[in-house]
């Protein structure tokens, strides 16, 4: 497996080795590639004052909520993506939490940056849930046809703070809102910026943000319909070993 090098993150995002290793929690990331002459990525750097990669520049996303899981939308990922998000997967693991993800992804990129990845639609979604509504006031539902699922990993057992993460990805044809008009309006991502694929590689990337990166542009070579059937790699470290799976 090819080695990704970054810079080292501070003592305390990394536990002593006497600590029980933590469970990692469900999350999911939102990829969005636009195309002005090459392609480029949406990433932020997340805040010095995080605990958990401070100082990084990522994609969007965060932990999946429970309301991810209930919220009832007309859409469905396709099959060839719900396939690769059950591989590898226990077996309890319900459809619901898995689609959960990738509104989460939705979720997450709408209130860390503004953007409204969505379709236009004239159906009624009902949610108690602020994110949501505020999310769905804009008229849209979360465009899950279009989504891909290009990558999964999980942080090492070393880490304080360890995520079991999805990554998904759209092209700029879903975002509803002007792209150029990214803010950061949770404060979780600062430095919002549409970046070219070298352009994202200057910037101080955790090691599978890297990784992605090197997928991506692999799979931009090939048609939009061939990408949402295509093999998507599981990376962990298991017995001290880097593993690379494809789901």
């Amino acid at each position: 497996m090819r080695r990704y090098g970054t810079t080292p993150g501070k003592p305390e995002e990394y536990r002593q080795g006497s600590e029980r290793a933590v469970r990692p929690k469900d999350a999911s990331t939102l990829i969005i590639v636009r195309h002005d002459g090459e392609p480029r990525l949406l990433l932020g750097k997340r805040s010095m004052q995080h605990k958990f990669m401070p100082g990084k520049f990522v994609f969007p996303g965060g932990r999946l909520d429970l309301i991810d899981q209930r919220l009832q939308v007309p859409t469905e990922l396709s099959e060839p993506v719900m396939r690769r998000l059950r591989k590898k997967t226990q077996s309890h693991v319900s459809d619901a939490k898995l689609k959960g993800l990738a509104l989460a992804a939705i979720r997450e990129t709408f209130e860390e940056t503004g953007l409204v990845v969505g379709r236009p639609t004239n159906a009624i979604v009902h949610t108690a849930n602020t994110g949501w509504q505020d999310y769905l006031s804009h008229g849209v539902i979360p465009p899950l046809e279009s989504m891909d699922f290009i990558a999964r990993a999980i942080t090492p057992p070393y880490r304080t703070r360890r995520f079991d993460t999805r990554f998904f990805m759209v092209y700029e044809d879903v975002i509803h809102s002007d792209p150029s008009a990214v803010g950061s309006a949770s404060g979780e991502l600062l430095d919002l910026h549409w970046l070219t694929l070298d352009e994202a590689r200057e910037t101080d990337l955790p090691a599978i943000t890297r990784m992605v990166i090197d997928i991506i542009e692999e799979r931009l070579t090939r048609p939009r319909k061939t990408q949402l059937t295509e093999n998507a790699p599981f990376v962990r470290l298991l017995h001290n070993q880097w593993v690379n799976e494809k789901l």
